[in-house]
């Protein structure tokens, strides 16, 4: 008869110990390889990693060098998943519906527990990811990191880009509060400035685009309802969505194209180190030879390089990345205890906000915009974008390919072209707020010639014309586009601080706040 019961406590029995040793089976299910402390386990730890299998097994010691990234890709990386964690979080309470919308943000502003401390670093991340996307971007072009093999990766980096300023442009409208309301209204008035030509053309009653991209833009004549559906989907799901689907694009080009770009003699350039201080190219476990089939012959990047100076990627790779990701989170923690996002009163169409100005990196268009929507806001945007396309299927030249300002005139013409592209902005910007401009000389001219003859073009015309000298005096297509690059990046910068600072109201130069108009 005690049978039974023995048996009954030897089941208790090795229930609680495979209780106790749960957490552990569950650390080895999860990581089925054990401790990567060997070359196999350290690449299959890659290989069998849903996140890490876009690395390359082992990493160049140039691309963890801090100066060759400065860490900006897995920056933007970070701030988007810092956005999109706390986006996740701030629409369990958020109501997309303009009667709704303006109390649900305040309700988190004011009511729902961290409700703002979330909302200030999906505030700050988004304005984190758009910086460190336009310095990601900087730091491949400086690089010449988009030539061949590379050329179709630049063009994926051009989209992610995009998306993330169509993803901030969305979110802004959300809040619905003045702020919101007339910058978007700012974003519609632009997309419908074609018709500053079909009007003067006559031809508006049959041919409309400027139409059609605002009620594509709003679903609607005016910024209502339909506009505040529409942005919310679009910045929920729509771009999210396209923005993951382009970064593993992204990623896994980076991988196939043979890692991060360095210089031809990289290995030379790096100081020797001890065997003590890395892991050796081969280990003990297990023992490996080359063989025949080691012998390969084909176009890859991965042809004709073997693995001195490298380092496993796991742990050196994934722990600088961590590194990045932890150093993001703070910059955005940071800045969300300091600065509360905004949010002024309830969107009201009746009363316009005087100055009613975009987010701030779209304050260099507006700037433009001021002299000639249509080209300001689309002519010389389409111009920057088709030209930043072609930069890789125009400069086929090698020299410089991985180095910082790498190719013909290198650090001093970078140089000048600062010069020249600040300059340029700033007499241009100073001659028409001290004198005006054609519109102001001479009130009866035709608006084609608004059109084409104001300010934005003249710069333009200006930054372009530099840049075809670059390439005659340095007979290099590489100068002429670093050149180009340099001085339209000054210019954004230049008029991005204008629209900002010293624009007030009905857009009139103010040097201080201070001295606006009083009500």
């Amino acid at each position: 008869m005690s049978t039974p019961v023995i048996e009954k406590n030897q089941a208790m029995q090795v229930f609680k110990d495979n209780l106790r040793a749960a957490p552990r089976r569950l650390l080895d299910a999860t990581f089925r390889s054990g401790k990567p402390n060997t070359d196999r386990k350290r690449s299959t730890f890659v290989f069998s990693n849903l996140f890490l299998h876009l690395h390359s097994v082992r990493t160049h010691r140039w691309t963890l060098k801090w100066s060759t990234t400065a860490g900006l890709g897995i920056a933007t990386t970070a701030a988007f998943l810092i956005t999109l964690v706390t986006g996740v979080l701030l629409m369990f309470y958020y109501k997309p519906y303009p009667d709704v919308a303006y109390d649900s943000i305040k309700d988190i502003h004011f009511v729902v527990p961290t409700g703002r401390f979330i909302r200030n670093i999906h505030r700050w991340a988004a304005n984190v990811m758009v910086v460190a996307v336009i310095l990601h971007m900087a730091r491949v072009f400086y690089t010449a990191a988009y030539r061949k093999p590379r050329e179709f990766n630049w063009l994926i980096g051009m989209g992610l880009f995009v998306i993330t300023l169509g993803l901030s442009f969305t979110g802004y409208l959300l809040p619905w509060d003045q702020l919101a309301y007339w910058a978007i209204t700012i974003g519609a008035n632009i997309a419908q400035s074609p018709r500053e030509v079909t009007d003067a053309l006559g031809i508006t009653d049959w041919f409309d685009p400027g139409g059609f991209q605002r009620l594509l833009l709003l679903g609607s004549d005016v910024v209502g309802v339909e506009a505040l559906i529409r942005f919310y989907l679009l910045h929920i799901m729509l771009l999210p969505l396209a923005l993951a689907a382009l970064m593993g694009v992204h990623f896994w080009r980076i991988r196939k194209d043979g890692g991060m770009v360095r210089p031809a003699d990289a290995d030379s350039r790096l100081e020797p180190r001890s065997s003590e201080e890395i892991y050796p190219v081969f280990t003990d476990a297990p023992a490996k030879t080359y063989q025949l089939a080691a012998i390969v012959r084909g176009k890859t990047s991965a042809v004709g390089r073997g693995p001195e100076n490298t380092l496993p990627s796991m742990p050196h790779l994934f722990y600088a990345e961590l590194a990045v990701l932890m150093l993001t989170t703070l910059i955005c923690v940071g800045l969300s205890l300091i600065s509360d996002a905004p949010l002024k009163e309830l969107a009201n169409p009746a009363v316009p906000e005087n100055p009613a100005k975009a987010p701030w990196y779209f304050l260099g268009l507006q700037e433009m915009v001021a002299f000639s929507a249509v080209m300001g806001g689309i002519g010389i945007p389409s111009l920057v974008i088709i030209g930043l396309g072609l930069i890789p299927f125009l400069d086929r030249e090698e020299a410089g390919t991985g180095e910082w300002f790498g190719g013909t005139g290198g650090w001093p013409l970078v140089r000048k072209s600062i010069f020249v592209g600040l300059a340029s902005a700033i007499l241009i910007e100073a001659f028409v707020i001290r004198f005006g401009w054609i519109r102001e000389w001479f009130p009866h001219v035709p608006q084609l010639v608004i059109t084409l003859i104001n300010p934005g073009t003249l710069l333009t015309l200006i930054y372009g014309l530099y840049s075809v000298w670059l390439v005659r005096r340095y007979n290099s297509t590489r100068a002429g586009a670093m050149g180009l690059f340099t001085v339209f990046l000054c210019g954004f910068v230049v008029l991005t601080i204008i629209g900002t600072y010293f624009r007030g109201p009905n857009w009139v130069f103010y040097w201080s706040p201070a001295d606006w108009p009083k009500h």
